[in-house]
């Protein structure tokens, strides 16, 4: 077998998969061909949203103090009431406009720190709240003036594993680009191996997105180690305009899902706009030892958490300089 030709799954999940040379690789640049990625990235985006927005990780919408950020250039503040239900509404202060997200949280209401005016859960006549919604890994805020389509009760979400069955970690990380170009680096999986080299080796795709099955079929192998890894087969699709599912549906982890969101934040001082890049990896396993994994889960977390944000650092860079030869800004 060649070097660089996929591992199928077997009965343990870690093959041994020496390193190889980087260049001596098939090089894959005649089959990402740039119609097709753009093609899947328009049906994404006329996908519809129904205006909701993920924010951040369900773990950093908390009771105790409230968490500032923004949707499409509107500041929005969160926090939780006293069942633990999330709250969002506007970021100012409907009294002279100071940033609520350096206020505090008293008795379930957020608390000015300018004026101590108090703002209720269900929100006052001058301050209304957003619909928010917490699907047990991350925070969603519907924000009807960003989104300009017609609203939805709940995110159109793609089944994961439940959280309680699951190890779930959260990366965030900011780009200069707009989410357009974060959804198009993830429709680009031929770049996988040569860009990635720490993380993955021996990638085909297998099946490629049309109108009638719109998702790419990835054979790939995860590195886990210098020589060794596991080769899954997994499917990327696409639910809503902002988000790219990737889920193992073969080999260990089978169910596993990686959700990378694209949240327009606005643009920044230089006028160049800002997207969050808000990553959940939701892992499982069928294997009688996961249970010892998600008993360890406060220890895994960080370690999940920092491997996104490594590959989020390279495709950034992705992102932003496919942002930047759009836009001229070079």
């Amino acid at each position: 077998m060649a070097d660089d030709q996929p591992l199928r799954p077997g009965r343990w999940p870690l093959r041994t998969v020496p390193r190889g040379r980087w260049s001596a690789q098939t090089p894959t640049a005649d089959d990402a061909d740039p119609a097709l990625i753009t093609a899947a990235l328009k049906r994404a985006q006329a996908r519809p949203s129904g205006n909701w927005f993920v924010v951040a990780s369900s773990r950093v919408v908390r009771a105790d103090r409230p968490l500032g950020t923004k949707v499409a250039g509107r500041e929005v503040v969160l926090w939780r009431d006293r069942t633990g239900r999330p709250v969002a509404g506007p970021g100012a202060c409907p009294h002279l406009g100071a940033r609520l997200a350096e206020g505090r949280v008293i008795d379930g209401c957020l608390t000015c720190r300018w004026h101590g005016l108090r703002l209720p859960a269900e929100g006052t006549e001058e301050w209304r709240t957003l619909p928010a919604y917490d699907d047990g890994v991350l925070v969603w805020v519907r924000h009807d003036r960003a989104g300009g389509e017609t609203p939805l009760d709940v995110p159109v979400a793609a089944a994961r594993p439940r959280p309680a069955g699951a190890v779930a970690a959260v990366a965030r990380m900011v780009g200069v680009c707009e989410p357009g170009d974060v959804v198009a680096n993830r429709l680009d999986p031929w770049h996988g191996a040569w860009f990635h080299p720490y993380s993955f080796t021996r990638l085909r795709v297998e099946s490629t997105p049309d109108e009638a099955d719109d998702r790419f079929l990835v054979r790939v192998t995860f590195r886990v180690g210098p020589w060794l890894g596991v080769p899954v087969l997994a499917e990327f699709l696409c639910p809503d305009p902002r988000t790219v599912l990737m889920r193992i549906v073969e080999g260990e982890g089978e169910g596993s899902v990686v959700e990378t969101h694209a949240t327009p934040l606005g643009p920044g001082r230089d006028g160049r706009p800002r997207t969050a890049v808000v990553e959940a990896v939701v892992a499982t396993s069928g294997r009688p030892g996961f249970a010892a994994a998600r008993a360890m889960a406060p220890l895994i977390r960080p370690a999940m958490s920092r491997a996104a944000a490594r590959l989020w650092r390279d495709d950034l860079a992705y992102a932003e300089r496919r942002y930047a030869l759009r836009s001229g800004t070079l």
